[in-house]
């Protein structure tokens, strides 16, 4: 049976990665209602999704980081350094209009099967 929503597909030499909020992966929560806490959690739930898929945030090319509109884009940068202190990989950060449950971001990716 295949999933309606997957977290991540792979082709082409390619994983992609679905948007993924800061919540826990186990119980689909957000982590918090802080912003900074939400985009750390976002990039550690890719990094599990990317692992578990055989490859690792090296590999990734591009991210797209959706953000709810009034959110400080400095943190973005700052916590996209801890994950990728150098070659960062490409991004967008569009803004967007409030997600619902209370998440603040959600992050996409495309990265190298490793």
């Amino acid at each position: 049976m295949s999933q309606a929503f997957p977290q991540a597909v792979i082709g082409g030499g390619f994983i992609f990665v679905s948007g993924t909020p800061g919540y826990d992966l186990q119980t689909v929560k957000v982590v918090s209602d802080d912003f900074e806490e939400q985009v750390r959690q976002s990039f550690q739930n890719i990094k599990t999704i990317l692992e578990e898929a055989g490859s690792g945030m090296a590999n990734v090319v591009k991210t797209t980081i959706f953000m709810v509109a009034g959110n400080d884009f400095s943190v973005i940068n700052k916590v996209y350094g801890e994950f990728w202190p150098e070659n960062a990989p490409a991004r967008s950060t569009p803004q967007v209009m409030p997600f619902p449950m209370g998440i603040l971001v959600s992050v996409e990716c495309i990265a190298l099967v490793k």
